[in-house]
């Protein structure tokens, strides 16, 4: 008999993490064998019990994790818009994967799915100092005064807090230039915002890692499943016990 306890259990379907699991639970939108309260510890049998999050069956699929070479002009919700396709119809399998973290519209470049919502929540968390690599064509030059507030954070309209980089290069070109940024947070549009702070104009964003795995010549719109070292390196650096794939 396998067992996992019932927070482990949804977070392994890819419906939410352990910590929303306990939300869920205690909402009242779980149930176990039909009966409810439940608790987020209550032991799951994975092949006799049967569990439903606001009366649909949740199971585990088989284990997956996928990179994507999101192309600009797709947002990451499953959701799509009047104007804008969702990035899940580039993937086959879909319903039981969840995305790890965002990439706004008009940004492209690595995006990572996975099955497993626990790995997705570390990964995204900040405790875990997970970095992700921007490459971002600007235009203008880069001042020193930016060069400064790179080294010591760029300050945000409306917040407290500011953007520090773990590590930066700016390529001048001509009076244009590349940068490339690495970050160990995602706030919302940040990239774009540390570009508007430091008087750059943005002609292309593109993620080009994510940790350890990179997007190196991925093509836009495609997808491809993790190796074997990038799950198990993924895994250690959020100190997660991989499961296996299958």
């Amino acid at each position: 008999m396998t067992t996992l306890r019932l927070a482990r259990f949804l977070a392994r379907a890819g419906v939410t993490s352990r910590r929303g699991a306990a939300d869920l639970v205690a909402a009242g939108r779980v149930r176990l064998n039909g009966a409810s309260p439940v608790g987020p510890g209550d032991p799951v049998d994975l092949e006799r019990d049967r569990v439903t999050v606001d009366g649909r069956p949740v199971r585990i699929a088989a284990a997956a994790w996928v990179a994507l070479h999101k192309p600009p002009g797709h947002v990451t919700s499953r959701r799509a818009t009047d104007r804008h396709p969702s990035v899940f119809t580039l993937l086959r399998g879909s319903d039981a994967l969840v995305a790890v973290g965002r990439l706004d519209v008009m940004s492209e470049g690595l995006l990572l799915f996975t099955t497993d919502g626990d790995l997705a929540a570390r990964l995204m968390h900040p405790r875990w100092q997970v970095p992700r690599t921007y490459r971002v064509a600007v235009t203008g030059r880069l001042s020193a005064a930016g060069a400064s507030a790179l080294d010591q954070g760029v300050r945000l309209p409306e917040e407290s807090r500011p953007a520090r980089p773990v590590r930066w290069v700016f390529e001048p070109r001509g009076r244009d230039g590349v940068l490339e940024i690495d970050l160990v947070e995602g706030r919302s549009r940040v990239v774009r915002r540390m570009c508007a702070a430091l008087g750059l104009g943005i002609r292309s964003l593109t993620r080009t890692a994510y940790g350890p795995v990179r997007l190196g010549d991925l093509a836009r719109g495609t997808a491809r499943a993790l190796t074997a070292r990038e799950r198990a390196a993924l895994y250690r650096m959020v100190e997660l016990p991989e499961p296996n794939p299958d």
